[in-house]
């Protein structure tokens, strides 16, 4: 699928966002006063940044609200109801934390629940879709609140536990492409089930539906050279995840240190979700003789 720029960074940046809250809301950082502010103050904008960011890719941004009424039925409805509710509490929480000292541990508790909920029903925004099989795992919901929860703990300094939360992100991340490298197949679509034309045959594109491209082509088809995933796969796992592991338990992380691996972390991220996106196939392509 084409990775719109909008979209990676609204799934990136709001999963900082909300990995954040969690370990805030759990009150695992011992700050106070203008310090935690300075954190609360970042994975707002983070967060938000990155929800604001996804308002661009709607075809008609000014009825955002509209999303928000579908929540019996989309995920994305669920997303930003979610969203909304989290930010909010948390925002009750951190108003006391900071500015009276008053931690109420089950408003942080409450937070860091609904911020989990917020992030995981961002990865079933992609994972429910039968249409992208390499989107329709479990594995997707897995790697989007693994890179929220590393991507949260490395921001908020609980060193130890990003470095382990970004080894499991690597190992989940290699399951997935292998998973994902096979699914089309495994899904068992092909021209014959795209057109419905299967009982008759073997069938093949004697001519594409028509001389130009549409929306459907632009948006659902991306196609990417195997030399080209391969180094951008290397990169995201190196960048995104191993670097930052070895990094965080092997040395001892000084603000310095620190601040290079959210770096390196931040490069790998951004790959990783790229590649997401362009290296998923929508069945639709097959009526165009393409994956």
């Amino acid at each position: 699928m084409h990775p719109a720029t909008s979209v990676i960074i609204f799934t990136a940046l709001s999963g900082l966002g909300f990995g954040m809250m969690v370990f805030l809301g759990l009150g695992m950082l011992d700050v106070s006063g203008w310090v935690a502010f300075v954190f609360v103050a970042i994975s707002f904008a983070l967060a938000g940044g990155g929800l604001l960011s996804s308002l661009f890719h709607l075809g008609h941004p000014e009825r955002f609200l509209m999303a928000f009424s579908q929540w019996r039925s989309s995920w994305l409805s669920r997303e930003g109801i979610l969203s909304m509710a989290a930010m909010g509490l948390f925002g009750i929480y951190a108003l006391l934390w900071i500015f009276m000292d008053n931690r109420i541990p089950v408003l942080g508790y409450v937070a860091a629940f609904l911020s989990v909920l917020t992030i995981f029903s961002t990865s079933m925004i992609y994972a429910q879709m039968k249409s992208v099989p390499r989107w329709h795992t479990p594995m997707t919901a897995v790697l989007y609140l693994l890179y929220g929860f590393a991507g949260g703990a490395l921001l908020t300094t609980q060193v130890a536990l990003a470095g382990w939360l970004m080894l499991a992100l690597a190992i989940a991340q290699i399951v997935t492409w292998v998973q994902g490298d096979g699914a089309f197949a495994k899904a068992g679509s092909d021209m014959g089930t795209a057109t419905g034309l299967g009982f008759l045959g073997k069938v093949r594109l004697l001519e594409k539906p028509h001389t130009g491209s549409n929306y459907l082509m632009s948006e659902m088809i991306h196609v990417i050279g195997r030399k080209h995933i391969l180094k951008l796969r290397i990169i995201a796992l190196t960048l995104g995840s191993l670097i930052p592991a070895v990094l965080l338990l092997a040395l001892d992380a000084g603000h310095m240190v620190a601040l290079i691996v959210i770096l390196i972390h931040l490069v790998g991220l951004f790959t990783q979700r790229w590649l997401f996106f362009a290296e998923a196939e929508h069945v639709v392509g097959l009526y165009y003789g393409q994956r």
